[in-house]
Protein backbone atom coordinates (compact mmCIF):
# COMPACT_ATOMS: atom_id res chain seq x y z
CA UNK A 1 0.00 0.00 0.00
CA UNK A 2 2.78 2.00 0.92
CA UNK A 3 3.86 1.85 -3.09
CA UNK A 4 0.63 2.17 -3.93
CA UNK A 5 0.58 5.74 -2.49
CA UNK A 6 3.69 6.72 -4.02
CA UNK A 7 3.57 5.66 -7.71
CA UNK A 8 -0.18 7.19 -7.52
CA UNK A 9 1.72 10.28 -6.08
CA UNK A 10 3.79 10.34 -9.16
CA UNK A 11 0.58 10.24 -11.50
CA UNK A 12 -0.60 13.18 -9.96
CA UNK A 13 2.14 14.78 -10.33
CA UNK A 14 2.07 13.84 -13.99
CA UNK A 15 -1.54 14.72 -14.41
CA UNK A 16 -0.79 18.80 -13.37
CA UNK A 17 2.00 19.24 -15.82
CA UNK A 18 -1.23 19.76 -18.38
CA UNK A 19 -3.08 21.58 -15.96
CA UNK A 20 -5.48 24.03 -18.40
CA UNK A 21 -4.97 22.26 -21.17
CA UNK A 22 -7.04 18.95 -21.69
CA UNK A 23 -10.94 20.39 -20.93
CA UNK A 24 -13.49 18.93 -21.85
CA UNK A 25 -11.22 16.09 -20.76
CA UNK A 26 -10.27 15.64 -17.07
CA UNK A 27 -5.92 15.42 -15.85
CA UNK A 28 -4.43 12.25 -16.27
CA UNK A 29 -1.33 10.51 -15.15
CA UNK A 30 0.13 6.94 -15.27
CA UNK A 31 3.10 5.18 -14.07
CA UNK A 32 3.85 1.98 -15.04
CA UNK A 33 5.82 -0.07 -12.65
CA UNK A 34 7.83 -3.32 -12.78
CA UNK A 35 9.66 -4.77 -9.86
CA UNK A 36 9.53 -1.54 -8.42
CA UNK A 37 11.07 0.15 -11.02
CA UNK A 38 8.87 3.18 -13.40
CA UNK A 39 9.09 1.38 -16.32
CA UNK A 40 7.00 3.93 -18.56
CA UNK A 41 4.93 7.17 -17.64
CA UNK A 42 3.38 9.66 -19.01
CA UNK A 43 -0.14 12.37 -18.87
CA UNK A 44 -3.06 13.51 -21.05
CA UNK A 45 -1.89 16.44 -23.37
CA UNK A 46 -5.12 17.99 -24.74
CA UNK A 47 -8.65 16.62 -25.23
CA UNK A 48 -7.97 14.29 -28.63
CA UNK A 49 -4.95 12.98 -28.76
CA UNK A 50 -3.75 9.82 -26.83
CA UNK A 51 -4.47 9.52 -23.26
CA UNK A 52 -2.10 9.06 -20.00
CA UNK A 53 -2.42 5.03 -20.29
CA UNK A 54 -1.25 5.24 -23.64
CA UNK A 55 2.15 7.27 -23.37
CA UNK A 56 3.05 4.91 -20.34
CA UNK A 57 2.27 1.51 -21.94
CA UNK A 58 4.29 3.18 -25.30
CA UNK A 59 6.36 3.81 -23.34
CA UNK A 60 7.05 0.45 -21.11
CA UNK A 61 6.96 -1.37 -24.13
CA UNK A 62 6.89 -4.82 -23.98
CA UNK A 63 7.76 -5.07 -20.02
CA UNK A 64 4.65 -3.73 -19.42
CA UNK A 65 3.59 -7.94 -19.49
CA UNK A 66 3.22 -8.71 -15.82
CA UNK A 67 3.75 -4.87 -15.03
CA UNK A 68 1.60 -2.55 -12.70
CA UNK A 69 -0.61 0.05 -13.94
CA UNK A 70 -1.16 3.20 -12.08
CA UNK A 71 -3.56 5.83 -13.19
CA UNK A 72 -4.87 8.95 -11.83
CA UNK A 73 -8.59 7.88 -13.13
CA UNK A 74 -10.34 5.01 -13.88
CA UNK A 75 -9.60 4.21 -17.84
CA UNK A 76 -11.92 5.18 -20.33
CA UNK A 77 -14.51 2.20 -21.95
CA UNK A 78 -15.86 3.73 -24.74
CA UNK A 79 -14.93 5.39 -28.23
CA UNK A 80 -14.32 9.03 -28.38
CA UNK A 81 -11.70 10.69 -30.21
CA UNK A 82 -9.42 7.75 -29.46
CA UNK A 83 -9.99 4.03 -28.60
CA UNK A 84 -10.88 2.51 -25.28
CA UNK A 85 -8.08 2.91 -22.87
CA UNK A 86 -8.86 -0.20 -20.92
CA UNK A 87 -8.92 -2.53 -24.09
CA UNK A 88 -5.36 -1.21 -24.51
CA UNK A 89 -4.77 -2.31 -21.03
CA UNK A 90 -6.16 -5.70 -21.69
CA UNK A 91 -4.19 -6.02 -24.43
CA UNK A 92 -0.69 -4.77 -23.06
CA UNK A 93 -0.27 -7.63 -20.62
CA UNK A 94 -0.83 -5.82 -17.36
CA UNK A 95 -1.28 -7.58 -14.60
CA UNK A 96 -2.83 -5.57 -12.09
CA UNK A 97 -4.25 -1.73 -11.78
CA UNK A 98 -4.20 1.11 -9.32
CA UNK A 99 -6.79 3.35 -10.31
CA UNK A 100 -6.98 6.81 -8.01
CA UNK A 101 -10.64 7.35 -8.49
CA UNK A 102 -13.66 6.47 -10.26
CA UNK A 103 -14.63 8.24 -13.71
CA UNK A 104 -17.67 10.42 -13.29
CA UNK A 105 -18.66 9.98 -16.89
CA UNK A 106 -21.86 8.24 -17.10
CA UNK A 107 -19.99 6.36 -20.40
CA UNK A 108 -17.80 5.05 -18.30
CA UNK A 109 -18.66 5.20 -14.53
CA UNK A 110 -17.25 1.64 -13.29
CA UNK A 111 -17.56 0.04 -17.02
CA UNK A 112 -13.57 0.50 -17.25
CA UNK A 113 -12.87 -1.45 -14.14
CA UNK A 114 -15.67 -4.22 -15.15
CA UNK A 115 -13.26 -4.55 -18.54
CA UNK A 116 -10.10 -5.11 -16.91
CA UNK A 117 -11.62 -7.57 -14.06
CA UNK A 118 -13.31 -9.50 -16.80
CA UNK A 119 -9.93 -10.15 -18.35
CA UNK A 120 -8.87 -11.28 -14.84
CA UNK A 121 -6.89 -7.98 -13.98
CA UNK A 122 -6.31 -7.14 -10.39
CA UNK A 123 -7.66 -3.80 -9.75
CA UNK A 124 -7.33 -1.90 -6.43
CA UNK A 125 -9.08 1.48 -6.32
CA UNK A 126 -9.22 4.65 -4.60
CA UNK A 127 -5.62 5.06 -3.80
CA UNK A 128 -5.01 9.18 -3.04
CA UNK A 129 -8.99 9.67 -4.41
CA UNK A 130 -9.24 12.61 -2.62
CA UNK A 131 -6.16 14.40 -4.31
CA UNK A 132 -7.09 12.89 -7.95
CA UNK A 133 -10.94 14.16 -7.75
CA UNK A 134 -9.58 17.62 -6.20
CA UNK A 135 -7.33 17.92 -9.45
CA UNK A 136 -10.21 16.91 -11.54
CA UNK A 137 -13.15 19.21 -9.40
CA UNK A 138 -13.50 21.16 -12.85
CA UNK A 139 -14.38 18.16 -14.71
CA UNK A 140 -15.93 16.33 -11.96
CA UNK A 141 -18.71 19.56 -11.89
CA UNK A 142 -19.16 19.63 -15.49
CA UNK A 143 -19.64 15.33 -15.81
CA UNK A 144 -22.61 16.46 -12.85
CA UNK A 145 -24.58 19.51 -14.12
CA UNK A 146 -22.94 20.46 -17.44
CA UNK A 147 -22.09 23.59 -16.19
CA UNK A 148 -18.09 24.57 -15.27
CA UNK A 149 -16.72 24.93 -11.87
CA UNK A 150 -17.00 28.57 -10.70
CA UNK A 151 -13.85 29.83 -8.72
CA UNK A 152 -14.38 33.34 -7.26
CA UNK A 153 -11.37 35.47 -7.22
CA UNK A 154 -10.89 38.41 -5.19
CA UNK A 155 -8.02 40.46 -3.63
CA UNK A 156 -9.04 42.83 -0.76
CA UNK A 157 -7.44 44.79 2.01
CA UNK A 158 -7.73 43.47 5.14
CA UNK A 159 -11.26 45.48 6.20
CA UNK A 160 -12.51 44.17 2.93
CA UNK A 161 -12.15 46.78 0.35
CA UNK A 162 -10.86 46.49 -3.49
CA UNK A 163 -10.24 50.49 -3.69
CA UNK A 164 -10.26 53.35 -2.02
CA UNK A 165 -13.00 55.85 -2.38
CA UNK A 166 -11.47 57.53 -5.04
CA UNK A 167 -11.05 54.06 -7.08
CA UNK A 168 -7.57 53.46 -6.63
CA UNK A 169 -6.99 49.32 -6.85
CA UNK A 170 -3.24 49.38 -7.86
CA UNK A 171 -1.94 47.45 -5.98
CA UNK A 172 -3.45 46.28 -2.38
CA UNK A 173 -1.81 43.03 -2.73
CA UNK A 174 2.02 42.16 -2.79
CA UNK A 175 3.75 40.38 -6.11
CA UNK A 176 3.36 36.94 -4.71
CA UNK A 177 -0.38 37.41 -4.31
CA UNK A 178 -0.87 38.02 -7.68
CA UNK A 179 1.78 35.62 -8.91
CA UNK A 180 -0.10 33.21 -7.44
CA UNK A 181 -3.38 34.73 -9.01
CA UNK A 182 -1.59 33.84 -12.39
CA UNK A 183 -1.49 30.37 -11.30
CA UNK A 184 -5.14 30.36 -11.02
CA UNK A 185 -5.50 31.50 -14.23
CA UNK A 186 -3.58 28.94 -15.70
CA UNK A 187 -5.27 26.48 -14.29
CA UNK A 188 -8.88 27.24 -15.45
CA UNK A 189 -9.91 27.44 -19.37
CA UNK A 190 -11.42 30.70 -18.86
CA UNK A 191 -11.75 33.84 -17.00
CA UNK A 192 -15.41 35.60 -16.56
CA UNK A 193 -15.22 39.38 -15.89
CA UNK A 194 -17.54 42.38 -16.42
CA UNK A 195 -17.25 45.58 -18.79
CA UNK A 196 -16.98 47.75 -16.26
CA UNK A 197 -13.33 46.16 -15.71
CA UNK A 198 -12.56 46.58 -19.39
CA UNK A 199 -13.78 49.73 -19.23
CA UNK A 200 -12.01 50.62 -16.02
CA UNK A 201 -8.46 48.82 -15.94
CA UNK A 202 -7.98 47.82 -19.79
CA UNK A 203 -6.42 44.59 -18.55
CA UNK A 204 -5.06 41.98 -20.72
CA UNK A 205 -6.17 39.19 -18.97
CA UNK A 206 -3.17 36.96 -19.57
CA UNK A 207 -1.34 34.78 -17.90
CA UNK A 208 2.28 36.15 -17.29
CA UNK A 209 4.43 33.73 -15.27
CA UNK A 210 6.33 31.07 -16.93
CA UNK A 211 6.18 27.41 -17.21
CA UNK A 212 8.68 26.38 -14.93
CA UNK A 213 7.04 28.72 -12.66
CA UNK A 214 3.86 27.01 -12.81
CA UNK A 215 5.47 23.42 -12.69
CA UNK A 216 7.37 24.69 -9.38
CA UNK A 217 4.70 25.87 -7.79
CA UNK A 218 1.62 22.75 -8.85
CA UNK A 219 4.17 20.34 -7.82
CA UNK A 220 4.85 22.14 -4.40
CA UNK A 221 1.55 22.11 -3.81
CA UNK A 222 0.80 18.30 -4.46
CA UNK A 223 2.87 16.65 -1.46
CA UNK A 224 4.86 14.55 -3.89
CA UNK A 225 7.41 12.42 -3.00
CA UNK A 226 11.05 12.21 -4.12
CA UNK A 227 11.86 10.09 -7.34
CA UNK A 228 15.06 11.06 -7.84
CA UNK A 229 16.38 7.47 -8.04
CA UNK A 230 13.43 6.23 -10.31
CA UNK A 231 14.32 9.33 -12.55
CA UNK A 232 18.18 8.93 -12.54
CA UNK A 233 17.41 5.09 -13.46
CA UNK A 234 15.40 5.92 -16.03
CA UNK A 235 17.51 8.61 -17.68
CA UNK A 236 20.73 7.36 -17.00
CA UNK A 237 21.71 10.70 -15.65
CA UNK A 238 20.85 13.23 -12.99
CA UNK A 239 17.50 13.63 -11.32
CA UNK A 240 15.90 16.89 -12.94
CA UNK A 241 14.90 19.60 -11.49
CA UNK A 242 11.19 20.23 -10.48
CA UNK A 243 10.62 22.59 -12.86
CA UNK A 244 11.64 19.75 -15.23
CA UNK A 245 10.09 17.05 -13.46
CA UNK A 246 9.25 15.05 -16.66
CA UNK A 247 11.66 12.47 -18.05
CA UNK A 248 13.55 12.93 -21.23
CA UNK A 249 10.84 10.71 -23.17
CA UNK A 250 7.80 13.04 -21.93
CA UNK A 251 6.79 16.24 -24.28
CA UNK A 252 6.84 19.75 -22.13
CA UNK A 253 3.52 21.29 -22.45
CA UNK A 254 3.63 25.13 -22.70
CA UNK A 255 1.59 27.41 -20.17
CA UNK A 256 -1.84 27.76 -20.72
CA UNK A 257 -3.61 31.07 -21.74
CA UNK A 258 -7.61 31.01 -20.33
CA UNK A 259 -9.99 32.27 -22.65
CA UNK A 260 -11.92 35.34 -21.82
CA UNK A 261 -15.78 35.89 -21.13
CA UNK A 262 -17.18 39.58 -20.74
CA UNK A 263 -20.32 40.13 -19.44
CA UNK A 264 -21.51 42.95 -21.22
CA UNK A 265 -25.18 44.28 -22.25
CA UNK A 266 -24.79 47.03 -24.72
CA UNK A 267 -21.72 45.50 -26.12
CA UNK A 268 -19.52 48.20 -25.05
CA UNK A 269 -16.15 46.32 -25.04
CA UNK A 270 -13.81 48.49 -27.18
CA UNK A 271 -12.49 46.93 -30.12
CA UNK A 272 -8.78 48.27 -29.17
CA UNK A 273 -9.52 46.91 -25.63
CA UNK A 274 -6.30 44.41 -24.72
CA UNK A 275 -7.88 41.72 -24.20
CA UNK A 276 -7.86 41.49 -28.47
CA UNK A 277 -4.32 41.55 -28.78
CA UNK A 278 -3.03 38.27 -26.71
CA UNK A 279 -2.78 35.56 -29.36
CA UNK A 280 -4.40 32.89 -29.99
CA UNK A 281 -7.41 32.19 -27.83
CA UNK A 282 -11.28 33.27 -27.55
CA UNK A 283 -12.69 36.35 -26.35
CA UNK A 284 -16.56 35.59 -25.46
CA UNK A 285 -19.02 38.44 -25.13
CA UNK A 286 -22.40 37.82 -23.51
CA UNK A 287 -25.00 40.71 -24.43
CA UNK A 288 -28.75 41.44 -24.01
CA UNK A 289 -31.36 41.58 -26.08
CA UNK A 290 -30.98 45.58 -26.14
CA UNK A 291 -27.58 45.16 -27.62
CA UNK A 292 -27.87 46.44 -31.23
CA UNK A 293 -26.59 44.43 -34.18
CA UNK A 294 -24.16 46.88 -35.61
CA UNK A 295 -22.22 46.61 -32.43
CA UNK A 296 -22.25 43.10 -32.48
CA UNK A 297 -20.78 42.77 -36.12
CA UNK A 298 -18.01 45.59 -34.51
CA UNK A 299 -17.03 43.16 -31.79
CA UNK A 300 -17.42 40.29 -34.06
CA UNK A 301 -15.04 42.17 -36.52
CA UNK A 302 -11.93 42.27 -34.18
CA UNK A 303 -12.44 38.09 -33.20
CA UNK A 304 -14.71 38.56 -30.60
CA UNK A 305 -17.83 35.79 -30.39
CA UNK A 306 -20.31 37.41 -29.20
CA UNK A 307 -23.87 35.79 -27.49
CA UNK A 308 -26.79 37.49 -27.44
CA UNK A 309 -28.42 35.97 -23.82
CA UNK A 310 -31.71 36.02 -21.79
CA UNK A 311 -31.75 38.89 -18.85
CA UNK A 312 -33.46 38.35 -15.97
CA UNK A 313 -35.34 41.51 -13.41
CA UNK A 314 -33.16 42.15 -10.45
CA UNK A 315 -34.58 44.84 -8.63
CA UNK A 316 -36.90 48.36 -9.03
CA UNK A 317 -35.37 51.44 -9.27
CA UNK A 318 -36.67 55.21 -9.22
CA UNK A 319 -35.33 56.99 -12.13
CA UNK A 320 -36.77 60.13 -13.65
CA UNK A 321 -39.89 59.31 -11.34
CA UNK A 322 -40.61 56.38 -12.52
CA UNK A 323 -40.08 52.96 -11.40
CA UNK A 324 -38.48 50.93 -14.00
CA UNK A 325 -36.94 47.55 -14.29
CA UNK A 326 -33.33 47.05 -13.97
CA UNK A 327 -32.50 43.89 -15.88
CA UNK A 328 -29.32 42.05 -15.75
CA UNK A 329 -27.88 39.27 -17.78
CA UNK A 330 -28.93 35.99 -16.78
CA UNK A 331 -26.06 34.19 -15.00
CA UNK A 332 -27.86 30.56 -15.17
CA UNK A 333 -28.19 31.25 -19.01
CA UNK A 334 -24.29 32.56 -19.26
CA UNK A 335 -23.55 29.34 -17.12
CA UNK A 336 -25.68 26.43 -19.75
CA UNK A 337 -24.02 28.16 -22.39
CA UNK A 338 -20.63 27.70 -21.25
CA UNK A 339 -21.47 23.91 -20.55
CA UNK A 340 -22.40 23.74 -24.26
CA UNK A 341 -19.25 25.72 -25.31
CA UNK A 342 -17.57 22.79 -23.38
CA UNK A 343 -16.36 24.71 -20.74
CA UNK A 344 -15.22 23.02 -17.27
CA UNK A 345 -14.02 25.80 -14.94
CA UNK A 346 -13.91 29.34 -14.98
CA UNK A 347 -11.98 31.59 -12.88
CA UNK A 348 -14.35 34.97 -11.90
CA UNK A 349 -12.13 37.92 -11.74
CA UNK A 350 -14.89 40.57 -10.88
CA UNK A 351 -15.65 43.46 -10.39
CA UNK A 352 -17.64 43.78 -7.39
CA UNK A 353 -21.22 43.77 -8.86
CA UNK A 354 -20.03 40.67 -11.17
CA UNK A 355 -19.29 38.69 -8.41
CA UNK A 356 -22.12 39.60 -6.32
CA UNK A 357 -24.46 37.68 -8.78
CA UNK A 358 -22.62 34.66 -8.30
CA UNK A 359 -22.77 34.63 -4.31
CA UNK A 360 -26.79 35.91 -4.46
CA UNK A 361 -27.56 33.82 -7.00
CA UNK A 362 -25.46 30.82 -5.21
CA UNK A 363 -23.70 30.14 -8.16
CA UNK A 364 -20.34 29.34 -7.39
CA UNK A 365 -18.15 26.50 -5.94
CA UNK A 366 -14.77 27.95 -4.65
CA UNK A 367 -13.71 31.05 -3.50
CA UNK A 368 -9.86 31.84 -3.32
CA UNK A 369 -9.50 35.26 -1.69
CA UNK A 370 -5.99 37.55 -1.68
CA UNK A 371 -6.09 39.61 1.69
CA UNK A 372 -3.59 42.47 1.64
CA UNK A 373 -1.23 43.90 4.67
CA UNK A 374 -3.50 47.33 4.60
CA UNK A 375 -6.25 48.88 6.18
CA UNK A 376 -8.81 51.77 3.41
CA UNK A 377 -11.55 52.63 5.38
CA UNK A 378 -14.22 54.63 3.97
CA UNK A 379 -18.04 54.36 3.17
CA UNK A 380 -17.04 55.31 -0.20
CA UNK A 381 -14.83 52.53 -0.40
CA UNK A 382 -15.78 49.77 -2.57
CA UNK A 383 -16.25 46.38 -0.68
CA UNK A 384 -15.31 43.24 -2.11
CA UNK A 385 -19.15 42.06 -2.73
CA UNK A 386 -21.72 44.32 -3.40
CA UNK A 387 -25.09 43.90 -4.87
CA UNK A 388 -27.97 43.83 -3.19
CA UNK A 389 -26.53 41.97 -0.43
CA UNK A 390 -28.16 38.85 1.28
CA UNK A 391 -31.57 39.59 3.09
CA UNK A 392 -31.24 37.04 5.66
CA UNK A 393 -28.26 35.17 7.36
CA UNK A 394 -30.15 31.16 6.97
CA UNK A 395 -29.57 32.35 2.89
CA UNK A 396 -25.59 33.01 3.15
CA UNK A 397 -23.55 30.31 0.86
CA UNK A 398 -21.94 27.89 3.63
CA UNK A 399 -18.48 27.89 3.29
CA UNK A 400 -15.79 25.25 4.51
CA UNK A 401 -12.21 26.57 4.53
CA UNK A 402 -9.82 24.49 2.60
CA UNK A 403 -6.50 26.48 3.31
CA UNK A 404 -5.47 29.76 4.90
CA UNK A 405 -1.98 30.86 3.78
CA UNK A 406 0.77 33.20 3.86
CA UNK A 407 2.21 34.72 1.47
CA UNK A 408 4.59 37.33 1.70
CA UNK A 409 2.51 39.13 4.56
CA UNK A 410 -0.45 38.94 2.72
CA UNK A 411 -2.88 36.17 3.15
CA UNK A 412 -4.66 33.81 0.70
CA UNK A 413 -7.83 32.02 1.83
CA UNK A 414 -9.41 29.35 -0.34
CA UNK A 415 -12.69 27.87 1.08
CA UNK A 416 -15.35 25.53 -1.07
CA UNK A 417 -19.27 26.07 -1.04
CA UNK A 418 -21.22 23.05 1.23
CA UNK A 419 -24.45 21.77 0.69
CA UNK A 420 -26.65 21.86 3.73
CA UNK A 421 -25.69 18.28 4.70
CA UNK A 422 -22.18 20.00 4.54
CA UNK A 423 -20.73 18.20 1.65
CA UNK A 424 -19.18 19.68 -1.38
CA UNK A 425 -21.60 21.55 -4.04
CA UNK A 426 -19.75 20.95 -6.68
CA UNK A 427 -19.37 17.29 -6.20
CA UNK A 428 -23.14 16.64 -4.73
CA UNK A 429 -25.28 18.87 -7.11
Amino acid sequence: MVNDTKYMARAIQLAKLASGHTAPNPLVGAVVVKDNKIIGEGFHHKAGTAHAEVHALDQAGEAAKGATLYVTLEPCAHYGKTPPCAKRVVESGISRVVIGSMDPNPLVAGKGIAILEDAGIEVTNDVLSEDCIRMNEGFFTYMQTKHPMITLKSAMSLDGKIATKTGESMWITNESSRHDGHILRATHDAMLVGVGTILADNPSLNCRISRDDLYESIIGNCDLVDFTSETEKMNDGPANTNAEIVNANIEIVDIHQPDVIILDSLGRTPTDANVFKQGDRKVIIFVSERCSKDRIHELERVGAIVKPIATVPVRKSKATDVLVDIKKLDINAVLSELGVMQYTSVLVEGGASIIASFVEQQLFDKMVTYVGNIIIGGAEAIGAVTGNGIASLQEAPNLTFTSVDIIDNNIRIEAYRMNREGEYVYRNR
